[in-house]
């Protein structure tokens, strides 16, 4: 039994309808495709990760905005 909680990984999104957004990675891969109101969008890993010491908070990992899978509207983001 472990007595100690795993680190969490983040991804920190750049760009698109996103930007700024952090969410939890249960896995990091190299391509994100997230919901975003009744679409997905994509996000690509550029980068290395950042804090990923023993005593510097969660990992974050970079993901920059590619395409959304389909037409986004103004209103997709109310």
């Amino acid at each position: 039994m472990k007595d100690y909680c795993e680190p969490m990984a983040l991804a920190r999104l750049h760009g698109g309808p996103l930007d700024g957004q952090i969410i939890p990675l249960d896995d990091a891969d190299d391509k994100l495709i997230v919901p975003y109101s009744e679409t997905q969008v994509v996000y690509n890993r550029r980068g290395e990760p950042s804090n990923t010491g023993p005593e510097d908070g969660p990992t974050e990992i970079d993901y920059w905005f590619d395409e959304a899978l389909e037409d986004l509207t103004r209103g997709d983001d109310d």
